[in-house]
Formats: C-alpha cells, structure tokens, sequence
C-alpha cells in the first residue's frame, strides 16, 4: 500500500473504512455460520433468541423446513417474517420487559413439553440476556432497574451476568435444565473471550458463578437492589438451589459458530484484497472508552515517529468491548465516546477512523459507530464544537450528528461486539 495522496479526497478513504465495515459484517452473516452445523438430523423444536434471532432461524428452517420454532428478536426489528409454523415474540433490549418475559416463559413451557430423546436446537446470539427474561426473585421492574444501575456503573458484562443467572429462571443453564431433550446449541459470541456461559447469560451451559459471586458484584458497584440482595442471600445460605454447574448437563452439546475474531479476520481480507496492509491488534480490548482510545492514539503517535511497532501506512485493526461510566445525559455510547476521545488524544495530527458496533447501533444513539478525518477537530471548531463540552456529558451521538461524521445503519441483526479501524499514513 502506498502512503495516501494529499489529493485523494477525503471521502475515499472514509468510503474504504465504511466498506470494510459493512464487508466483513456480510462475510459473517449468520446464515453464512450457521451454514456448515445445519446438518444431520431433524430437529423437533427450533429456540433462536438475541440480535441475530430472526436470520438464524430463517436459515434452520430453510435446511430443515416444516420444523416448528420460535425466535426472540429485539423490538423494532424490521423485517419479523419466518416461515410458515414458526412463532416470533420480541423482546426488550438492552433491559427487558413484559414482552421478554412472555417470550421467556413461552420459550420455558415449549422446551418443557418436549418429551425425552426429542431434539432441540437452540440458537443463540448477544442480547439475549434482556431478550429472554424470566426474573426470578424479583419484580420484572425491579430486574430492569437493576440491569440500568448496572450498565451505568460500567460493570463489565461477565459481572452483569453472574447477577442475572442468579435472577433467573432461563439463565446460567436453567433453560437446558428445564428440558428433557437432546439438546445442541449454536452461538453467535459478542463476549470478549467467546465463553459459551458469557453468551446470553449462557442459558444452555453450565455455570460456575454463585450466590455469592453475584452479591460481590452489588457490593462492588455500591448497588443497594435490597429485593435482589435478600434473593441473593437466601440463595448463597443454601436455601434456595444453585445455577447447574460443570458436568451436570450431559445432554447439551453447546457449540461457538461465530465471533469477534472472525469479523475482524474478514475485514483483514477486505483490506488485502485491496492491497492494504492491516494488522489485528487484539479481539479481547475490554475497559474504559477513554483508556482503549488513549493506547489506540499512543500507537498511531508512535508509528508516525518511530515506525514501531509497526511501519505505516497500514490499518490497525481491533475488537473487544469497551465501557463507559456514564455521568452526563447525552446521547451515544461506547463506539462513539471512543471515536471522540481518540480525537480529543489526537488533537490536531489527527487519523482517519471508524468505531462502530457490529449491531448497528451505539448505545442509545441511532448510530453505529462514528467516523474520524485528519481534520475532524479543524472542521469541530469551525463549528464552535469542544469535544470536552461533549464527553463531560457523554453526548459522543451529538458531536459526530453535527460534524455529519454519524454513521447510521440502523440494527444489522448481528452482534460481534465492537469494530474499529484506523488508518495510519
């Protein structure tokens, strides 16, 4: 790759990290990993549930039609079409509500009723925490409230899922237990290390969390939840029975079909097949936006002056997931805040990027992700826009809204976590 020419205009390059992006998300459609497992025999029962639900399902019932089934997408999903005798029930995310506890409890008394040696066939993707929820211990408002305190303390999502596998009926293996079926599960990861029990609230894997891993999380994040605490409790004193762990699921085969790492890998090929170099850093980046933001720029600034550890021009390339701990009421979330205190690191030798979530929606923005240009801050202050005014009220949506640097592709079906791109002349 030669280094870009001044003249080339800037909505060249722009349009290559847009192209990746959305290249690498149809290189890892879910019908396109599913393909491969859809094979042998006839299941009897289809459960697909998360972002991802509705393709899934699609393409199970399309390797096997006339199958009954059942999918739990989130609400607003555009297209709800499946084949004739399957049934959709979407939820609520990223909190759910009375729609993800109707699903849930359909998707209890269907597994139920399957009888022994049935085959079931469940399909799962990210989301699914919220989508399928059946609260156990607590009110369904109660849950939700706790599920926001969560997210806003920046607890990571291995954190948030300790608490709800013990707050529920479906979660942390209790769904897989429920049923007398054979059951074989195929997930979609959009957890940092692809952990099948991470995965949804890992509905069909054993767990190893406890009672008592699940208060340490409240306790960690000063969260009172006194209804959920007295659960938690009674459950850690034994009076209330544990989540199956390790060994005691024999009749669950749990399967990871796809992951960060792939989409990541696809959009490496993108840029090779275009002649750009490209590097991934790592599929595992976890912690604060404004932490990953500030190794990301400190990369850049050391390509550009030592040509370590790696030599420009070239793309890095990373995944993972970031958090943000909110205290303003803006609009935006973690692809975005990311973006933003990249350029605010930056400053004025500034990079062309793109971070944007694989679902197509960043927080509680209508937005992907966000786009970075060389001259981003230039064109922010001909605006009179301070990127600091922005990140002290985690209005990240607002800032790139204004700059026209938003990008918008609305739910994608998918969920592979976070993806970033950044080109480094």
């Amino acid at each position: 790759m030669s280094a870009p020419d001044q003249a080339v205009p800037q909505t060249d390059l722009r349009a290559l990290l847009e192209g990746s992006y959305r290249s690498a998300l149809e290189a890892v459609a879910p019908a396109r990993l599913l393909a491969p497992y859809l094979t042998g025999p006839r299941p009897d029962f289809v459960l697909a549930f998360g972002k991802a639900a509705l393709p899934m399902l699609r393409a199970a019932l399309e390797a096997y039609p006339g199958v009954p089934g059942l999918a739990v997408p989130p609400l607003g999903t555009p297209d709800l079409s499946v084949p004739e005798g399957a049934e959709v029930l979407p939820g609520s995310h990223p909190v759910p509500d009375e729609n993800s506890t109707s699903a849930a409890e359909q998707a209890l008394a269907r597994v139920r009723a399957l009888p022994e040696g049935a085959r079931l066939l469940v399909l799962v993707s990210g989301g699914g925490s919220a989508l399928l929820s059946a609260p156990w211990g607590v009110t369904l408002a109660q849950k939700q409230a706790l599920t926001r305190d969560l997210l806003r303390a920046g607890a990571a999502i291995e954190e948030i899922n300790a608490v709800r596998k013990h707050l529920s009926q479906v979660k942390g293996g209790r769904l897989a237990q429920a049923t007398r079926a054979q059951v074989r599960a195929l997930l979609i990861s959009d957890v940092i290390g692809d952990d099948p029990s991470v995965i949804a609230s890992g509905p069909t894997v054993p767990d190893a969390t406890t009672f008592a891993d699940a208060l340490a999380v409240l306790d960690r994040y000063g969260i009172a939840a006194p209804e959920a605490r007295a659960h938690l409790s009674s459950g850690a004193r034994g009076d209330l029975p544990e989540t199956p762990k390790p060994g005691e699921l024999p009749h669950v085969e749990n399967t990871v079909i796809g992951s960060n790492r792939v989409l990541l890998e696809a959009a490496q090929q993108f840029f090779g097949a275009r002649g750009v170099r490209s590097v991934i850093l790592s599929d595992t980046f976890a912690g604060e936006a404004r932490d990953l933001a500030g190794f990301h720029a400190s990369l850049v600034q050391s390509i550009r002056s030592y040509g370590t550890p790696f030599q420009g021009p070239l793309v890095l390339l990373s995944g993972g997931e970031a958090t943000v701990t909110v205290r303003g009421e803006g609009r935006g979330g973690r692809n975005q805040e990311f973006a933003l205190w990249l350029l605010e690191t930056l400053g004025e030798r500034g990079v062309y990027a793109l971070s944007a979530g694989s679902d197509g929606i960043d927080g509680n923005s209508d937005a992907a992700g966000a786009f970075l240009t060389p001259d981003s801050l230039a064109r922010a202050h001909a605006q009179n826009l301070d990127p600091r005014d922005f990140l002290a009220r985690n209005d990240s949506g607002s800032f790139f809204a204004a700059l026209g640097d938003a990008l918008i592709t609305g739910p994608s079906g998918h969920n592979l976590n976070d993806y970033r791109a950044l080109l480094v002349e």
